[in-house]
C-alpha cells in the first residue's frame, strides 16, 4: 500500500471509527491519563496493522478488533507498571462552561458509574459490553470476537446480569 493512501485510509477510519477507540480506552484504563495513553496505542497499533487489513471484515470491525486486543495486551503488560507510579500532580478538570444543570451532572455520574462498572468485568465480558453498547449487531460482535452468534447472545446476557448487579452494588465474582 502507498504511504498517500495508507494515510488517507487510516484517517478515513480514524473518522469514521475513532469514538470506538475512546470508549474502548476508557473501559480498560482508570484515569484521564492513562485513558489517553491507551488511545494513543491503540491508534499506533491500528496505523501499524493498516498495511495488513485484506477486506475480510468490514473496516469497523477490523478496527474495532485492533482496539479490544490492544487495549487487553495494553492492560495486562502495562499495568502492573502503572499502579507503582505516582502522578507527579493530581490535576483537577473544571468545567469550561461554568455551571452544569443537575441532569447533566447527574448523567455524567451515571456514565462514570458505567465505566467504573464495566472496567471491574472480566475483559472479555467488558469488550462484549462496548460493543453492545456502540450497538453493534449479535453478526458483528461475532465477527470482532471471534465467537458464533449463539455464544454472543449467552455471553450478552451473563455480562448484562453481571454488569447490572455491579451498578447496583453488588459484588461481582468470577
Amino acid at each position: 500500500m502507498v504511504e498517500d493512501d495508507r494515510q488517507a485510509l487510516f484517517l478515513t477510519w480514524l473518522d469514521e471509527h475513532g469514538s470506538s477507540v475512546v470508549k474502548v480506552a476508557r473501559a480498560y484504563t482508570l484515569t484521564g491519563d492513562e485513558c489517553q495513553d491507551l488511545a494513543q496505542e491503540i491508534l499506533l497499533q491500528a496505523w501499524r496493522s493498516a498495511p495488513s487489513f485484506a477486506g475480510k471484515a468490514t473496516a469497523a470491525t477490523w478496527f474495532y478488533r485492533v482496539a479490544l486486543h490492544t487495549a487487553m495486551n495494553w492492560k495486562r503488560k502495562d499495568g502492573p507498571r502503572r499502579t507503582r507510579q505516582q502522578p507527579l500532580l493530581d490535576v483537577q478538570v473544571v468545567p469550561a462552561d461554568g455551571a452544569c444543570s443537575t441532569e447533566q451532572v447527574q448523567q455524567r455520574e451515571t456514565v462514570e458509574q458505567l465505566y467504573r462498572a464495566i472496567h471491574q468485568l472480566p475483559k472479555a465480558d467488558a469488550a462484549l459490553v462496548l460493543l453492545y453498547l456502540d450497538e453493534l449487531s449479535y453478526r458483528e460482535m461475532a465477527d470482532v470476537l471471534g465467537i458464533s452468534e449463539s455464544n454472543v447472545g449467552v455471553k450478552l446476557n451473563r455480562a448484562k446480569k453481571a454488569l447490572s448487579a455491579l451498578m447496583n452494588g453488588e459484588s461481582h465474582g468470577p
